[in-house]
Formats: structure tokens, sequence, C-alpha cells
């Protein structure tokens, strides 16, 4: 009879805790897995356009040199900014996707609490 009664508590507290919590973690994990690849992308995309802007200066030899150095100093400041606009909203979305799936987790675990 204890070992059934032993059984029954874990399996108990396997579906009210350990299960919901793995859940949890692996929603947590995906959503910073996803953060840190945004963020490594800005990095990247800054750098990318830091380097090139810095052999663009390094190549000037005369008034035109300087111009073209403007001109393409103006457009690497538009495509970060439309970099950080596309990331914006990715992170906007990942923030409510992550809100979506807790709040989805949190009613499964309330519905599985109120069946015990």
């Amino acid at each position: 009879m204890t070992q059934a009664a032993n059984a029954k508590t874990g399996e108990q507290f396997e579906s009210l805790f350990v299960t919901p919590m793995r859940a949890y973690g692996a929603l947590n994990l995906e959503t910073a897995e996803k953060l840190m690849a945004t963020q490594f992308g800005a990095a990247e995309s800054v750098s990318e356009a830091t380097l090139a802007q810095a052999r663009g200066w390094l190549a000037v030899k005369c008034a035109e040199d300087v111009q073209k150095a403007l001109d393409g100093q103006q457009q690497a400041m538009q495509s970060l900014g439309d970099r950080l606009k596309s990331d914006t909203e990715t992170l906007l979305s990942l923030g409510q996707d992550y809100a979506q799936k807790c709040q989805t987790l949190a009613e499964q675990q309330f519905k599985a609490l109120g069946a015990k």
C-alpha cells in the first residue's frame, strides 16, 4: 500500500510541479536564444557598418572622395536605422509571443490543479 501511495504522490508531484517547470524552462531557453540571436545580429550589423565606414574614410584622397564617404555614411545610417526598426519589431513580437505562451502555460497549470 505504501508503494502505491508513494507512486501516486510521485506522479502528482511530477504532473503538478516538474512538468510545468520544464515547460517554463524550455520557453525561457527558447526566448533567450531568440533574443541573443537578435542581439548578435544587431552587433554584427553595427560592426560591419562601422568597419565599412572606416575603410571609406581611409580611402579619402580628394574632395570628391570626401563626398563619397559622406554619402556612404548617410547610406549606412539609413541601413542601420532600418535594421533597428526591424529588430524592434522582432523584439516586440518575441515579447508578445512569450507573454502569450506564459499565459497558456499558467492556464494549463490552473486547470491541472483544479482537476486534482
